[in-house]
């Protein structure tokens, strides 16, 4: 953002009325309410010397860097979590489906469509969104398989509550993203996932624990 953003420079609703910040508000799908809450944590970081952690930042810069998109937490009645074995992959590949967002596509449609895409339905409720855009960054390996076009991620994550039975799962898409599925505690998810996703998990579940979202599972 530029320097002339900078809290301290302009108001708060000077900041809203700049028809800048609106045009990167839009292009990167961050709502009013994101951006005031940014600039207030913005605010009080600076004033106690602290800085933001990189995931946990809604980012107002229109990045070519990553590629936007969406993750889903599933639950059952057992506020247990849907994950999904990577197909094609050796060893423990498991994660919470995800995927990126076409363009003019809202965040909430394009995370509808992912799940059918890759558990073959969308038998679900939204329960809870992330308030921020979460971020990760790739290993270089897997950076080549996208010509280095993008260096990460960054999602919006929706919690979703499964209203269809078991029986309705059906990972054998036309372009299977997994091999293997089962119901997990939430608990878990950060020993399942792969390193370099891992600080993104273990930021939404505090966020999702701080608002009340999640229960123990089986409770």
């Amino acid at each position: 953002m530029p320097d002339r953003f900078s809290p301290g420079q302009l108001s708060l609703e000077e900041m809203l009325a700049d028809p800048i910040v609106w045009t990167i508000m839009k292009s990167d799908g961050v709502s009013e309410r994101e951006l005031r809450d940014l600039l207030k944590r913005v605010a009080a970081e600076l004033a106690a010397g602290g800085e933001q952690t990189q995931s946990n930042a809604p980012f107002l810069d229109h990045s070519e860097d990553y590629r936007r998109g969406v993750g889903i937490m599933l639950l059952n009645g057992k506020n247990e979590v849907f994950v999904g074995q990577r197909s094609g992959t050796q060893g423990e590949a498991w994660q919470m489906p995800q995927g990126g967002i076409d363009d003019n596509e809202e965040p909430a449609d394009a995370a509808f469509r992912e799940l059918r895409e890759e558990i073959g339905t969308d038998r679900a409720k939204i329960i809870a969104e992330s308030k921020s855009w979460l971020r990760y960054d790739l290993p270089a390996e897997l950076r080549k398989r996208w010509n280095d076009r993008w260096r990460g991620q960054q999602q919006k994550w929706f919690v979703m509550r499964f209203e269809g039975k078991d029986s309705d799962i059906d990972i054998a898409t036309s372009n299977a993203e997994f091999s293997a599925w089962k119901w997990v505690p939430f608990e878990c998810l950060p020993d399942l996932i792969v390193e370099f996703k891992r600080q993104l998990y273990l930021d939404l579940l505090k966020e999702l624990r701080e608002c009340g979202t999640l229960q123990r599972s089986g409770s």
